[in-house]
């Protein structure tokens, strides 16, 4: 009743104000709304800017980097016109946000997979090349290296065969979808790459999670916030100082950067297509099935997205690499039919 009732509030509100320009009291909203991933937000706000150019008649989308976490707790907030209509997600949706999302009456969620993009590991042209694997990345920057206080200075003291030079890596924050994705693909890989490791997941997960997750404090690591841009800046005036981004970022700045292999591994579009590159992760649109009918243009702005990940359109231009043809199949259907997420499958 209570998810019903919010949906009849905000269908009369919007459609209302639509109508009249005003609405109640001013609370109207004819533009769709968007928040979340620094990764998926290029993505995104190329299809508003097919879409607006495509149905004038529809406001211009607004769409805000915030964050794969921090868009989840605004898009899980509830229904209604102060809350936003989609999240951009560097990784798929945690039953804790699930859990949230149904206390807030937001039961009813879309799940489009919408391509696939590579966590890339680069550095500035203007410096020597280094080889890395996702073990010495953790062993870099675990704050407890197997369990052990890191007292890694330079990557020398990592590996005899790496440079004397200090650890200093720009990186996503906690907020992030890149960060969980980083904590997933890279450094409980590494972590893992120790027989010991891998048994105490299955023995203690929460200590298994401090262990190989939790990033040093002191400063070889340095939080840039939510903006991709901002680690190209730093890498291309710190010649030795490595950073962690999206692929597309990395593809937009071949004239500044290079991508540093891992386990052997160079982020491109094929290794990141096909999953050879350890970095390489599904990125996803969440979309609320409650704001359809209400908000103007919400429906087209799905079929316009779904149309956009094909290979050779504009996405695949921008960075997108494109999914299988299986996975771009299914997804054009759910974004045809509307399909709702099944919640239990979230786990």
């Amino acid at each position: 009743m209570r998810h019903a009732a919010l949906l009849l509030a905000l269908t009369g509100t919007i459609l209302g104000g639509c109508g009249q320009g005003g609405g109640s009291g001013g609370a109207t909203r004819t533009q769709i709304r968007g928040v979340g991933s620094s990764t998926v937000y290029p993505f995104t706000t190329a299809v508003a800017e097919q879409f607006s150019r495509k149905y004038p008649k529809f406001g211009a989308p607004v769409i805000e980097s915030t964050g794969t976490g921090a868009g989840m707790k605004l898009f899980c907030a509830g229904i209604g016109v102060r809350h936003p209509d989609i999240e951009n997600a560097s990784r798929r949706i945690k039953p804790a946000e699930l859990e949230l999302c149904r206390e807030n009456g937001v039961d009813k969620i879309i799940e489009l997979e919408i391509g696939i993009d590579g966590l890339a590991v680069a550095e500035s042209k203007q410096g020597a090349p280094m080889r890395l694997s996702t073990r010495k990345i953790y062993e870099a920057l675990a704050a407890t290296p197997y369990g052990k206080p890191n007292k890694a200075k330079s990557w020398r003291d990592i590996d005899p065969a790496l440079p004397a030079i200090p650890i200093q890596v720009y990186g996503p924050p906690p907020t992030s979808g890149t960060r969980d994705s980083f904590n997933e693909l890279i450094m409980d890989k590494g972590c893992n790459a120790k027989p010991e490791m891998k048994a105490l997941k299955k023995s203690d997960e929460d200590r298994h999670k401090q262990i190989c997750t939790k990033i040093r404090e002191d400063g070889a690591y340095v939080e840039t916030g939510e903006n991709d841009n901002l680690i190209v800046q730093k890498l291309a005036a710190s010649p030795d100082a490595i950073g962690i981004f999206g692929y597309s970022f990395l593809e937009e700045n071949q004239d500044k950067l290079r991508g540093i292999a891992l386990d052997g591994v160079v982020p491109t579009a094929a290794t990141i297509g096909d999953f050879s590159y350890p970095g390489a992760r599904r990125i996803y649109v969440y979309v609320k099935e409650g704001h359809i009918r209400a908000v103007p243009g919400l429906r087209e702005f799905i079929t316009e997205y779904a149309s956009a990940w094909e290979p050779g359109h504009y996405l695949a231009r921008r960075g997108l690499i494109p999914a299988q043809a299986d996975v771009r199949a299914k997804n054009a259907e759910i974004a045809k039919k509307l399909t709702l997420l099944d919640l239990a499958a979230i786990r």
